[in-house]
């Protein structure tokens, strides 16, 4: 199992940048892509960015695709989000998944096909 903790999280103005940070913990030697999603009040968990084990493969939502970057540090078993040019619909509380493949990478943007999470860190724009 791997266990997550995000950080990271806070209060913006719209056009400003935020990093977050999740740490993750146990089984940490087998291959796993790490993601993250989102959830703003009233509204489903949606998804926003995915890595490969390696780093060389991402994906990201489009609502996010050129202010957003994903990466991971595996010597530090770290994985970010650089969030560029904020606006105020990116506020929501944003959770880390994880999820261990075998095979090859391949996209994954449902939060059911990932079986660990993190407990979430709000993010909050202001106009």
């Amino acid at each position: 199992q791997v266990q997550l903790v995000e950080s990271g999280g806070g209060l913006v103005q719209a056009g400003g940048s935020l990093r977050l940070a999740c740490a993750a913990s146990g089984r940490t030697l087998r291959p796993y892509a790490m993601a993250w999603f989102r959830q703003a009040p009233g509204k489903e968990r949606e998804f926003v960015a995915a890595i490969s084990w390696r780093g060389g493969m991402t994906d990201y939502a489009d609502s996010v695709k050129g202010r957003f970057t994903i990466s991971r540090d595996n010597a530090k078993n770290t994985a970010y989000l650089q969030m560029n040019n904020l606006k105020p619909e990116d506020t929501a509380v944003h959770y880390c998944a994880a999820r261990y493949y075998s095979a090859a990478y391949s996209p994954h943007i449902g939060s059911h096909e990932y079986d660990y999470w993190g407990q979430g860190t709000q993010v909050t724009v202001s106009s």
